[in-house]
């Protein structure tokens, strides 16, 4: 199976950044979620990115299936998806590569 060294670099360094943000940040990692949406133009892009994880939720989710995987597989790359935004697809090419399963 191809492994995916880009996002695997990717993951790691921006896995190390985000811990590093939230251990100096002043503020919770949900104050900043809501003040990132109490403007119009900052709740564009937080809506944009969002949608793009929608689109990578869906794409995980038939990824899986096409390689004979359960939804359950890829529920947690979802949760991770759902709080960290690019970890949870990062982390699913690096686990389960690019290569496509049987049909």
């Amino acid at each position: 199976m191809h492994r995916p060294y880009i996002a695997l670099a990717s993951l790691l360094a921006f896995s190390l950044y985000t811990l590093g943000t939230l251990l100096w940040a002043e503020q919770s990692l949900l104050a900043f979620g809501i003040e990132l949406l109490s403007r119009p133009d900052t709740a564009q892009v937080v809506i944009d990115l969002y949608l793009m994880a929608a689109l990578a939720c869906v794409w995980m989710y038939r990824d899986a299936r096409a390689k004979g995987k359960s939804l359950a597989s890829v529920m947690p790359y979802w949760l991770l998806t759902m709080v960290f935004v690019s970890v949870g697809p990062l982390l699913y090419i690096v686990v389960n590569g690019f290569a496509r399963g049987r049909r």
